[in-house]
């Protein structure tokens, strides 16, 4: 199974409507791949909090119709990282953070809303409603599971997911550079605590004054890196074995162990 992560940069002196024609480009080069990864909120940036209400757009708009084609054009199944999702609520609207998945026909496969929002008491955190369900997604070779940027932090939503059957958790996301080593540490530990590969990618550059953490990682369900991007726009191209994951729970069945758990959120696949 082939992966591709395309580490994006969001210069705030290229328009929304350019970057998604640029992304669009991008994704089409991939052709061979099996699924392509796209960070959090790579149309306008996770931190141009300003745009957040301007941009706003529901699942079918306009950065899915550019997507859809350019998935269904490389016949590649496309997380498309997230967007700011607007939904009518009688006469005001809630945005919330929205990851859209795309088959190679094109069709919107499924959709998850972040769940953990990041910044306290301002931000995405008193801008955006948080989502309430655990998402995985079937692809024919293996099921992932959807995650966004922040919920790294939260280990029960990951083993939430592999609970649902997840053996690939994808991870978008729009991380600072200042605390990068805060990303690679937590990628790996996911990984290892849940015998899983993780698909961790993050946008480059800097926007809204927040220089981007890049370094995009691919980990396998052992802890180990297998490819991690430098700082700058960069796809990183990975083969996956999706039956190494059953191997590695097998030969070191931890999973079987847990004694503790907790009330996981719905799960919808």
């Amino acid at each position: 199974m082939r992966a591709s992560l395309l580490q994006i940069a969001v210069d705030p002196d290229e328009s929304v409507e350019s970057r998604r024609r640029r992304v669009a480009a991008l994704v089409r080069e991939q052709r061979g791949a099996d699924l392509v990864v796209l960070p959090e909120l790579w149309p306008m940036g996770a931190f141009a909090y300003e745009l957040f209400a301007v941009e706003a757009e529901t699942p079918d708009g306009p950065t899915f119709g550019a997507m859809s084609a350019a998935a269904r054009d490389a016949g590649v199944w496309l997380h498309a990282g997230s967007i700011v999702e607007r939904v009518r609520d009688g006469g005001s609207d809630r945005l919330f953070n929205t990851s859209l998945v795309i088959s190679p026909a094109g069709e919107l496969v499924r959709t998850y809303r972040k769940i953990h929002r990041f910044g306290f008491d301002k931000g995405e955190a008193t801008l955006m409603d948080a989502g309430a369900e655990l998402v995985t997604v079937a692809l024919p070779d293996t099921t992932i599971g959807l995650a966004t940027c922040y919920d790294l932090r939260f280990p029960e939503l990951f083993r939430g997911l592999v609970d649902a059957g997840a053996q690939v958790l994808v991870v978008p996301a729009g991380w600072p550079a200042r605390r990068r080593a805060h990303w690679s540490l937590l990628a790996r530990a996911r990984a290892v605590e849940n015998q899983s590969y993780v698909l961790a990618c993050g946008t480059a550059g800097t926007h809204a004054g927040v220089e981007q953490a890049g370094h995009s990682v691919v980990v396998d369900p052992w802890g180990e890196v297998l490819a991690e991007a430098g700082d700058g726009e960069e796809v990183l191209t990975v083969e996956l074995d999706p039956a190494r994951v059953a191997v590695t729970r097998e030969q070191f069945p931890a999973l079987k162990d847990r004694r503790l758990g907790l009330a996981a959120p719905p799960v919808r696949d």
